[in-house]
């Protein structure tokens, strides 16, 4: 327990002290975000304000874990293990493209960065590289990061997804985990403060899990995932990275994450249902990235269909700006949304427990 409070206090404190760092250094160069033509008329006023902010999620996520177990020696972690090298890892890749994303919309001046081809390209190399090595590294346990099974709070014996179909079925929970955080990254703070509640959701099952876990206490309701602890620290880590950069993103906000911080924070999420055996909770747990991704399909789909806009605008945090609410009200009242979604998730999770030992 103490190590993650470690690796959440490490990561908060980086984060916190490092983004003013970035907003100096980026407003210097001229790293300024440009701004949606068609969006909110009350947005053109953010246009210049630092971007690629997300290096300092990424620097408090590193400097949480790896901190924690410097710190930590001798408490209950044995060491850096497989499952978090491997989320780090992909973590990292999905914030490499999206750092190139945001570099070349500063260069270039406008909206757009990668195309859309070069960025699944970006998200297809990191989900398979990810896929194939979480099959791989059995523990002493003989479990691997990852499993061939469908899970939702455990894995599901009866579905077994096999090597090739677990790959695609990685690359469409990366790509699509990925994509929905960047869209909901559109209101100072929103992503941010969202995130900060689905991966504190996500310590206390990592966490629970650790204390259940079949290796060190077998019975009904245990749960067979390989680095339950390290994951723990990745999760507290991450949430408190955020929370830093919160501080400074929140409205009016100092800096945007950027495409390197929300491509980064949905590969993190998507790495994690896969290696703690909870792909199906995670879309309840972070319902509203579902709901934000969700809004821009079905309003492309009816566009396309019948020429008919179902929401003023997608995503549909627009819906409510343009339908006269302030900008902190619709980011407050997505937090709560957010808020009541982990602790739905988090409910499910432990009734599914109390089911499995017959509580």
């Amino acid at each position: 327990m103490r190590q993650i409070l470690f690796a959440g206090g490490i990561a908060l404190a980086v984060a916190i002290l490092l983004t003013p760092v970035l907003i100096k250094a980026f407003s210097k160069q001229g790293f300024g975000q440009e701004i949606r033509v068609e969006g909110p008329a009350s947005h053109q006023s953010k246009r210049g304000t630092p971007t690629m902010g997300g290096v300092a999620i990424l620097a408090g996520l590193w400097a949480g874990y790896w901190g924690s177990h410097l710190i930590g020696v001798g408490y209950d972690a044995d060491g850096p293990s497989a499952s978090a090298l491997l989320v780090l890892g992909l973590t990292t890749v999905l914030g490499l493209v999206g750092f190139l994303d945001d570099f070349i919309k500063i260069r270039k001046q406008r909206n757009l960065g990668l195309n859309k081809t070069a960025k699944l390209v970006g998200q297809l190399v990191a989900a398979v590289l990810f896929g194939i090595l979480a099959l791989q590294f059995k523990g002493e346990n003989g479990l691997t990061p990852a499993s061939q099974q469908l899970s939702y709070v455990r894995d599901i014996a009866t579905i077994s997804l096999g090597p090739i179909v677990f790959i695609i079925w990685c690359y469409f929970l990366v790509t699509a985990w990925s994509n929905a955080v960047n869209l909901t990254d559109g209101l100072d703070g929103l992503a941010a403060g969202s995130m900060t509640l689905v991966l504190g959701a996500y310590t206390v099952i990592t966490f629970w899990q650790y204390r259940q876990a079949c290796s060190t206490n077998p019975g009904p309701g245990c749960y067979d995932v390989r680095d339950p602890l390290d994951l723990a620290l990745i999760c507290a880590a991450a949430a408190g990275a955020c929370i830093g950069f919160l501080w400074w993103n929140a409205a009016p906000a100092k800096i945007f994450m950027g495409d390197t911080g929300s491509l980064a924070l949905g590969g993190l999420i998507a790495g994690l249902s896969i290696v703690t055996r909870t792909e199906l909770i995670m879309v309840v747990i972070a319902a509203l990235f579902v709901a934000e991704a969700a809004s821009v399909v079905i309003q492309v789909a009816v566009f396309r269909t019948s020429r008919r806009r179902v929401f003023r605008m997608a995503p549909f945090h627009h819906h409510f700006e343009l339908g006269g609410w302030a900008e902190t009200t619709v980011i407050i009242r997505f937090w709560l949304l957010a808020a009541i979604a982990s602790a739905v998730g988090l409910a499910l999770f432990y009734s599914e427990y109390l089911a499995a030992v017959g509580g």
